[in-house]
């Protein structure tokens, strides 16, 4: 079929993300969608209000796949702006919001944004940020600029249909920012189609249903927060109740009176909220869904968890930003038997346990985590090289070292990439070391994860003075902060007179480890 005719059946049968949540709003236009700081969305304001601002974005003079920077902390006008870019064939980067200039440049400058948002309280750092570069607009999410998300979305001039692009679900969607073992993140280019292909598996494990309650306090620009959670429970038709983060009192209260039935975080917000006293006095007997990953949970703190919370269900997520981001899931039926374990794959993921060689390690036999999946990302943005190395022998590498056991169960042991999880984020060690380097007193650091109660991975430095030089462990977390984000100072210093390494040349990082975990007990 060719024509008129062939563009009208492509257009009907085209399934861009888009076009997905707008079949959620025509099932239900009315049901209450998003609310933040006490505004209120029903899923057809929602649509209307991204549309609203996906038209605005064309009208500032934004052409399809070029790329837009969202610098923010959670709100309603951060989630519209990524609704918005779906439907006008922009490109959304999220930004971690707690990076400093020169790590904000570097995600600017390498994936060639052409537009920024930011909140009002952080427009400084993005100026500062962008002195050099050439941005075609800069906005702000709410207040604090006429390219304003918020207002786009209430000017009721705009036109609340879909903007009328050349789009289909093999354009990209977003870049997502991943740490690896080089101090530069990685832009993994995430498509509509394997974005919506992570959310028909997320809606199959974690049994998202329209009836869902749901809490949602992790930053939006965490794949696992918007890609997980919000987007495939925006498609079934939850209500969904954001809040800027998860601080415990006020996480408690709200799960309390809104009667919230699904919530997710990390293991160190779930510390944090069985350590605060009204975690015990606090009706929360409406919880029924219960979501956790991006580290490891310490079996201990789920086994307390779960005895306060008789009535709910416990989903342990597994995976990683590039395959948008889950890959596995251990249900709540399976946690009795397997506690410790990630589950298995979800249902658009094939997952396997390999040698060097490629070959499949029987179980019990520790190796390579690799993936494939529809899920995944089409490759590194401007990095053939690291492309070409994540899909060596047509699989995805994940850089994680696991174990399956008989009933195909994976367990994560360990990373094979020198990456720190501190807290449900990611950090890379050399990143870190290269910060403490120029550091005047410092001849050599290694920088590692260390067993946190609070953090799960703490990030701590091993370092080796120069002679005849002195500093001190809060000196050297002060220089360190002057370049990096707060979450990637190390928690720890320990001075050493020299670094383990073997016979060529190479720090033993393991030894450290050990050596230091073992003072830490």
């Amino acid at each position: 079929m060719s024509g008129a005719a062939g563009a009208e059946a492509r257009r009907a049968a085209r399934d861009t993300l888009g076009d997905a949540l707008h079949r959620s709003v025509r099932r239900q236009p009315h049901k209450l969608a998003l609310t933040f700081g006490g505004r209120e969305w029903t899923y057809a304001e929602l649509d209307a209000a991204a549309n609203r601002v996906a038209h605005a974005l064309i009208e500032a003079g934004l052409q399809p796949g070029e790329r837009v920077a969202a610098f923010g902390q959670n709100s309603d006008a951060y989630a519209l702006l990524w609704l918005a870019c779906t439907r006008a064939g922009l490109v959304h980067v999220p930004v971690n919001y707690a990076l400093r200039r020169s790590e904000l440049e570097y995600i600017l400058r390498q994936s060639g944004a052409r537009a920024a948002f930011t909140d009002p309280a952080l427009t400084d750092a993005l100026n500062e940020a962008r002195a050099d570069l050439d941005l075609a607009l800069v906005g702000t999410f709410h207040g604090g600029s006429e390219a304003d998300v918020l207002t786009w979305a209430k000017d009721e001039a705009r036109p609340v249909t879909p903007p009328e692009v050349e789009l289909d679900a093999s354009a990209l969607a977003q870049l997502l920012y991943t740490s690896g073992t080089t101090a530069a993140p990685k832009g993994a280019m995430m498509t509509h189609a394997a974005l919506h292909s992570e959310y028909l598996s997320s809606i199959v494990a974690l049994d998202f249903r329209e009836e869902d309650v749901v809490l949602a306090a992790l930053p939006l620009y965490h794949s696992a927060q918007m890609h997980v959670m919000l987007m495939p429970q925006l498609l079934v038709g939850a209500t969904i109740h954001l809040i800027p983060a998860p601080a415990a009192e006020p996480t408690l209260e709200l799960m309390e009176r809104l009667k919230v039935t699904s919530f997710f975080a990390p293991p160190t917000v779930w510390v944090s909220l069985l350590r605060h006293p009204d975690f015990q006095t606090r009706d929360l007997s409406s919880l029924r869904k219960l979501y956790y990953g991006a580290s490891i949970m310490p079996t201990p703190v789920l086994t307390e968890i779960m005895a306060r919370l008789p009535q709910a269900g416990f989903y342990n997520c597994y995976g990683q930003s590039e395959l948008a981001p889950l890959a596995t899931v251990l249900a709540p039926h399976e946690h009795a038997e397997r506690p410790s374990s990630a589950g298995r794959p979800v249902l658009n993921v094939e997952t396997r346990v390999v040698d060097e060689n490629m070959q499949d390690l029987p179980p019990g036999q520790p190796g390579e985590i690799v993936h494939r999946s529809p899920h995944l990302l089409v490759g590194y943005w401007d990095k053939p090289e690291a492309t070409e190395e994540a899909f060596r022998g047509g699989w995805f590498h994940s850089g994680d070292l696991g174990v399956l056991d008989e009933g195909g169960y994976l367990y994560v042991v360990d990373r094979v990439k020198d990456v720190i999880n501190t807290g449900g984020v990611l950090v890379a060690g050399r990143e870190v070391e290269e910060a403490l380097y120029t550091h005047p007193a410092v001849s050599e650091v290694a920088v590692i994860a260390l067993p946190d109660d609070r953090w799960v991975e703490a990030v701590t430095a091993v370092v080796v003075l120069k002679p005849g030089q002195s500093a001190t462990p809060d000196e050297l977390c002060d220089h360190a902060r002057t370049s990096l984000a707060g979450f990637k100072v190390p928690k720890r210093v320990h001075f050493v007179e020299s670094l383990p390494r073997n016979t060529a040349g190479k720090i033993l990082k393991r030894e450290l480890r050990e050596r230091f975990s073992q003072q830490e007990l």
